[in-house]
Protein backbone atom coordinates (compact mmCIF):
# COMPACT_ATOMS: atom_id res chain seq x y z
CA UNK A 1 0.00 0.00 0.00
CA UNK A 2 1.42 3.22 -0.99
CA UNK A 3 2.14 5.73 1.92
CA UNK A 4 0.73 9.20 2.23
CA UNK A 5 2.70 11.53 -0.35
CA UNK A 6 2.49 14.47 1.57
CA UNK A 7 6.20 15.63 3.12
CA UNK A 8 6.51 15.57 6.97
CA UNK A 9 9.34 17.98 8.20
CA UNK A 10 10.24 18.26 11.55
CA UNK A 11 11.77 21.57 13.24
CA UNK A 12 12.35 24.74 14.31
CA UNK A 13 9.73 27.70 13.31
CA UNK A 14 10.88 31.16 14.48
CA UNK A 15 10.88 34.69 14.00
CA UNK A 16 13.72 36.40 12.42
CA UNK A 17 14.17 40.01 12.94
CA UNK A 18 16.74 41.28 10.52
CA UNK A 19 18.23 45.12 10.91
CA UNK A 20 17.38 47.02 7.96
CA UNK A 21 20.13 49.67 8.99
CA UNK A 22 22.68 49.75 6.66
CA UNK A 23 25.97 48.86 7.82
CA UNK A 24 25.48 48.38 11.26
CA UNK A 25 25.99 46.05 14.19
CA UNK A 26 22.40 45.40 16.74
CA UNK A 27 23.87 47.66 19.33
CA UNK A 28 23.43 50.51 16.84
CA UNK A 29 20.58 49.07 15.37
CA UNK A 30 16.96 50.64 15.30
CA UNK A 31 15.20 49.48 12.51
CA UNK A 32 14.11 45.40 12.43
CA UNK A 33 11.95 43.62 9.82
CA UNK A 34 10.10 40.77 10.69
CA UNK A 35 9.78 37.58 8.89
CA UNK A 36 8.90 34.14 9.46
CA UNK A 37 12.11 31.80 9.43
CA UNK A 38 13.15 28.38 9.91
CA UNK A 39 14.60 25.74 7.63
CA UNK A 40 12.45 22.95 7.52
CA UNK A 41 9.38 25.80 7.60
CA UNK A 42 11.08 27.02 4.40
CA UNK A 43 11.22 23.50 2.56
CA UNK A 44 7.37 22.78 3.51
CA UNK A 45 6.72 25.78 1.38
CA UNK A 46 8.89 24.86 -1.42
CA UNK A 47 6.98 21.83 -1.41
CA UNK A 48 3.50 23.77 -1.40
CA UNK A 49 4.44 26.50 -3.81
CA UNK A 50 5.57 23.49 -6.31
CA UNK A 51 2.24 22.19 -6.12
CA UNK A 52 3.13 19.09 -3.45
CA UNK A 53 1.78 18.11 -0.15
CA UNK A 54 3.63 19.00 3.04
CA UNK A 55 2.95 19.12 6.58
CA UNK A 56 5.03 20.91 9.41
CA UNK A 57 6.04 19.70 13.14
CA UNK A 58 7.49 22.07 15.76
CA UNK A 59 6.42 23.96 18.62
CA UNK A 60 6.44 28.33 18.83
CA UNK A 61 5.04 29.89 21.60
CA UNK A 62 1.38 30.60 22.02
CA UNK A 63 1.33 34.38 22.04
CA UNK A 64 1.64 36.64 18.94
CA UNK A 65 4.66 35.88 17.32
CA UNK A 66 3.83 32.30 17.32
CA UNK A 67 0.44 33.54 15.74
CA UNK A 68 2.30 35.20 13.17
CA UNK A 69 3.92 31.81 12.18
CA UNK A 70 1.35 29.25 12.22
CA UNK A 71 -0.67 32.14 9.88
CA UNK A 72 1.91 32.70 7.50
CA UNK A 73 2.45 28.58 6.69
CA UNK A 74 -1.00 28.67 6.63
CA UNK A 75 -2.05 31.41 4.10
CA UNK A 76 0.96 29.52 1.71
CA UNK A 77 -1.46 25.69 2.44
CA UNK A 78 1.16 24.30 4.15
CA UNK A 79 -0.66 21.59 6.90
CA UNK A 80 0.05 23.21 10.75
CA UNK A 81 -2.37 20.85 12.15
CA UNK A 82 1.07 19.11 14.12
CA UNK A 83 2.38 22.33 15.13
CA UNK A 84 2.15 22.67 19.07
CA UNK A 85 1.54 25.98 20.63
CA UNK A 86 3.59 26.17 23.65
CA UNK A 87 2.12 28.06 26.81
CA UNK A 88 5.27 27.99 29.33
CA UNK A 89 7.78 29.25 26.54
CA UNK A 90 7.60 31.98 24.15
CA UNK A 91 8.22 31.86 20.38
CA UNK A 92 12.09 31.69 19.63
CA UNK A 93 13.52 35.14 17.81
CA UNK A 94 16.89 35.76 16.14
CA UNK A 95 18.34 39.20 15.67
CA UNK A 96 20.62 39.77 12.48
CA UNK A 97 22.46 42.55 10.99
CA UNK A 98 25.22 42.52 8.31
CA UNK A 99 28.11 44.78 7.99
CA UNK A 100 28.76 45.55 3.90
CA UNK A 101 31.68 43.04 4.56
CA UNK A 102 29.28 40.07 5.15
CA UNK A 103 30.08 39.76 8.67
CA UNK A 104 26.95 39.20 10.67
CA UNK A 105 26.03 40.33 14.16
CA UNK A 106 23.67 37.93 15.73
CA UNK A 107 21.88 37.35 18.57
CA UNK A 108 19.49 34.20 19.42
CA UNK A 109 17.53 34.09 21.35
CA UNK A 110 15.84 30.17 22.03
CA UNK A 111 12.18 29.69 23.02
CA UNK A 112 9.36 27.24 22.42
CA UNK A 113 10.84 25.18 19.68
CA UNK A 114 13.52 23.60 22.17
CA UNK A 115 10.82 22.20 24.22
CA UNK A 116 9.03 19.53 21.13
CA UNK A 117 8.50 16.45 22.87
CA UNK A 118 7.08 13.26 22.15
CA UNK A 119 4.05 13.76 23.57
CA UNK A 120 4.12 16.55 21.04
CA UNK A 121 4.36 14.19 18.38
CA UNK A 122 1.10 12.35 16.59
CA UNK A 123 3.03 9.16 15.88
CA UNK A 124 0.36 7.46 13.85
CA UNK A 125 0.54 10.82 11.19
CA UNK A 126 4.10 10.46 11.30
CA UNK A 127 4.16 7.00 10.36
CA UNK A 128 1.40 7.05 7.58
CA UNK A 129 4.07 9.50 5.75
CA UNK A 130 6.67 7.98 2.89
CA UNK A 131 9.03 10.95 3.38
CA UNK A 132 10.35 12.72 6.58
CA UNK A 133 13.07 15.71 6.07
CA UNK A 134 15.07 16.22 9.38
CA UNK A 135 16.70 19.45 8.26
CA UNK A 136 16.85 21.63 11.34
CA UNK A 137 19.62 24.15 11.94
CA UNK A 138 18.41 23.76 16.38
CA UNK A 139 17.03 20.48 16.78
CA UNK A 140 20.75 18.81 17.84
CA UNK A 141 21.30 21.79 20.09
CA UNK A 142 20.06 20.36 23.42
CA UNK A 143 17.30 18.25 25.16
CA UNK A 144 14.79 17.68 24.89
CA UNK A 145 13.74 18.58 21.04
CA UNK A 146 17.35 16.09 20.45
CA UNK A 147 15.78 13.58 22.15
CA UNK A 148 12.80 13.93 19.99
CA UNK A 149 14.64 14.39 17.32
CA UNK A 150 16.96 11.66 16.92
CA UNK A 151 14.12 9.24 18.04
CA UNK A 152 11.52 10.42 15.03
CA UNK A 153 14.72 9.79 12.90
CA UNK A 154 15.54 6.22 14.42
CA UNK A 155 11.52 5.53 14.40
CA UNK A 156 11.25 6.60 10.78
CA UNK A 157 14.16 4.38 10.12
CA UNK A 158 12.91 1.10 11.70
CA UNK A 159 9.46 1.70 9.47
CA UNK A 160 11.27 1.93 6.40
CA UNK A 161 10.29 5.52 5.30
CA UNK A 162 11.89 7.96 3.11
CA UNK A 163 14.35 10.08 5.24
CA UNK A 164 16.34 13.17 4.17
CA UNK A 165 18.75 14.98 6.50
CA UNK A 166 20.00 18.08 6.04
CA UNK A 167 22.56 18.93 9.20
CA UNK A 168 22.61 22.83 8.43
CA UNK A 169 25.37 23.64 10.72
CA UNK A 170 25.29 27.66 11.75
CA UNK A 171 28.94 28.41 13.40
CA UNK A 172 26.91 30.99 15.84
CA UNK A 173 24.63 28.27 17.54
CA UNK A 174 27.30 25.79 17.43
CA UNK A 175 30.08 28.18 18.54
CA UNK A 176 32.68 26.09 20.96
CA UNK A 177 30.74 23.01 20.23
CA UNK A 178 31.89 22.03 16.61
CA UNK A 179 32.80 18.16 17.39
CA UNK A 180 29.56 18.07 19.39
CA UNK A 181 28.04 18.81 15.93
CA UNK A 182 29.91 16.68 14.15
CA UNK A 183 29.36 13.86 16.04
CA UNK A 184 25.10 14.38 15.99
CA UNK A 185 25.56 15.28 12.33
CA UNK A 186 26.95 11.68 12.08
CA UNK A 187 23.93 10.09 13.53
CA UNK A 188 21.48 11.58 11.21
CA UNK A 189 24.05 11.04 8.11
CA UNK A 190 24.09 7.03 9.56
CA UNK A 191 20.75 6.79 8.38
CA UNK A 192 19.43 9.09 6.28
CA UNK A 193 18.52 8.35 2.26
CA UNK A 194 19.29 11.63 0.90
CA UNK A 195 21.66 14.21 2.46
CA UNK A 196 21.83 17.52 1.40
CA UNK A 197 25.32 19.72 2.57
CA UNK A 198 27.13 22.54 1.65
CA UNK A 199 30.34 22.11 0.74
CA UNK A 200 32.12 23.81 3.78
CA UNK A 201 29.25 21.08 5.84
CA UNK A 202 30.91 18.52 3.94
CA UNK A 203 34.80 19.27 4.96
CA UNK A 204 33.69 20.03 8.53
CA UNK A 205 31.56 17.00 8.74
CA UNK A 206 33.97 14.62 6.67
CA UNK A 207 37.57 16.10 7.63
CA UNK A 208 37.99 16.12 3.76
CA UNK A 209 39.55 18.77 1.79
CA UNK A 210 38.45 17.17 -1.51
CA UNK A 211 34.52 16.89 -1.95
CA UNK A 212 34.59 13.50 -3.86
CA UNK A 213 36.97 12.03 -1.13
CA UNK A 214 34.39 13.87 1.44
CA UNK A 215 31.30 12.62 -0.19
CA UNK A 216 32.44 8.51 -0.05
CA UNK A 217 33.57 9.46 3.56
CA UNK A 218 29.34 10.25 4.37
CA UNK A 219 28.64 7.04 2.32
CA UNK A 220 30.45 4.76 4.16
CA UNK A 221 28.75 5.88 7.22
CA UNK A 222 25.60 5.20 5.40
CA UNK A 223 24.26 7.69 3.82
CA UNK A 224 22.77 6.33 0.38
CA UNK A 225 23.13 9.44 -1.47
CA UNK A 226 24.64 12.91 -1.34
CA UNK A 227 24.13 16.11 -2.73
CA UNK A 228 26.59 18.94 -1.92
CA UNK A 229 25.03 22.55 -2.83
CA UNK A 230 28.15 24.49 -5.04
CA UNK A 231 26.05 28.17 -4.89
CA UNK A 232 26.28 28.81 -8.78
CA UNK A 233 28.46 26.32 -10.25
CA UNK A 234 25.46 23.42 -9.12
CA UNK A 235 25.28 20.65 -7.36
CA UNK A 236 27.71 17.57 -6.89
CA UNK A 237 25.38 14.52 -6.33
CA UNK A 238 26.32 10.90 -5.86
CA UNK A 239 24.41 7.95 -5.69
CA UNK A 240 26.97 5.73 -4.30
CA UNK A 241 27.44 4.35 -7.79
CA UNK A 242 27.86 7.09 -9.63
CA UNK A 243 28.95 10.96 -9.52
CA UNK A 244 28.70 14.07 -11.05
CA UNK A 245 28.02 17.79 -11.55
CA UNK A 246 25.09 19.23 -12.37
CA UNK A 247 24.86 22.52 -13.30
CA UNK A 248 22.60 25.24 -12.21
CA UNK A 249 21.12 28.45 -14.27
CA UNK A 250 22.54 31.82 -14.64
CA UNK A 251 20.57 33.94 -13.18
CA UNK A 252 21.15 37.97 -11.30
CA UNK A 253 21.52 36.88 -7.79
CA UNK A 254 20.01 39.36 -4.90
CA UNK A 255 19.50 37.10 -1.82
CA UNK A 256 20.58 33.85 -1.16
CA UNK A 257 18.40 33.34 1.73
CA UNK A 258 16.54 30.30 1.85
CA UNK A 259 18.02 28.72 -1.23
CA UNK A 260 19.03 25.65 -0.09
CA UNK A 261 15.93 25.27 1.85
CA UNK A 262 14.23 25.87 -1.13
CA UNK A 263 17.06 23.37 -3.63
CA UNK A 264 15.56 20.55 -0.33
CA UNK A 265 12.02 21.50 -1.45
CA UNK A 266 11.97 20.93 -4.50
CA UNK A 267 14.34 17.40 -4.46
CA UNK A 268 11.33 15.96 -1.86
CA UNK A 269 8.40 17.49 -4.01
CA UNK A 270 9.88 15.36 -7.09
CA UNK A 271 10.40 12.12 -4.75
CA UNK A 272 6.74 12.66 -3.76
CA UNK A 273 5.16 12.05 -6.38
CA UNK A 274 7.52 9.17 -7.47
CA UNK A 275 6.11 5.64 -6.70
CA UNK A 276 9.12 4.70 -5.02
CA UNK A 277 11.32 7.54 -3.89
CA UNK A 278 14.42 5.11 -3.05
CA UNK A 279 14.40 3.84 -6.01
CA UNK A 280 14.16 7.20 -8.03
CA UNK A 281 17.65 7.53 -5.96
CA UNK A 282 19.41 4.66 -7.61
CA UNK A 283 18.87 5.35 -11.22
CA UNK A 284 21.44 8.03 -11.43
CA UNK A 285 19.68 9.89 -14.69
CA UNK A 286 16.33 10.24 -12.88
CA UNK A 287 18.16 11.55 -9.86
CA UNK A 288 20.34 13.82 -12.34
CA UNK A 289 17.27 15.19 -13.60
CA UNK A 290 15.50 15.62 -10.26
CA UNK A 291 18.72 18.30 -8.95
CA UNK A 292 18.95 19.84 -12.31
CA UNK A 293 15.16 20.90 -11.60
CA UNK A 294 15.84 21.26 -7.45
CA UNK A 295 18.70 23.72 -8.78
CA UNK A 296 16.89 26.21 -10.93
CA UNK A 297 13.91 26.45 -7.92
CA UNK A 298 17.11 27.32 -5.75
CA UNK A 299 18.52 30.11 -7.97
CA UNK A 300 14.97 31.76 -8.60
CA UNK A 301 14.66 32.60 -5.06
CA UNK A 302 18.18 34.07 -5.49
CA UNK A 303 16.23 37.00 -7.98
CA UNK A 304 14.29 37.94 -5.29
CA UNK A 305 14.34 39.08 -1.36
CA UNK A 306 12.99 36.93 1.51
CA UNK A 307 12.41 33.18 1.95
CA UNK A 308 9.08 31.95 1.66
CA UNK A 309 7.97 35.00 -0.49
CA UNK A 310 10.72 34.33 -3.03
CA UNK A 311 9.48 30.68 -4.05
CA UNK A 312 8.40 30.24 -7.22
CA UNK A 313 5.29 28.11 -8.23
CA UNK A 314 5.83 25.00 -10.77
CA UNK A 315 4.65 26.75 -13.71
CA UNK A 316 7.25 29.89 -13.14
CA UNK A 317 9.98 27.21 -12.81
CA UNK A 318 8.72 25.45 -16.29
CA UNK A 319 8.24 28.95 -17.92
CA UNK A 320 12.44 29.86 -17.41
CA UNK A 321 14.21 28.54 -19.84
CA UNK A 322 17.68 29.24 -18.83
CA UNK A 323 19.53 26.56 -18.49
CA UNK A 324 22.95 26.14 -18.18
CA UNK A 325 25.17 24.07 -20.29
Amino acid sequence: MKKNSSVICIGELLIDFFCTDVDIDLVEGRKFEKQAGGAPANVCAAIVKLGGRASFIGKVGNDPFGHFLKKTLDEVKVDTSMLALDNEHPTTLAFVSLKENGERDFVFNRGADAFLTQNDLDQKRITESNIIHFGSATALLNDPFQGTYLNVMQTAKAAGQFISFDPNYRYDLWRGRREEFIELAKKGISIADFVKVSDEELKIISGREDLKEGIAALQQIGAKSVAVTLGKEGTLISNGHHIETVPSIVVDAIDSTGAGDAFVGATLYQLSKTEEPKSSLEDFQQLKQIIAFSNKVGAMVCTKVGAISALPTYEEVNSLKRYAN
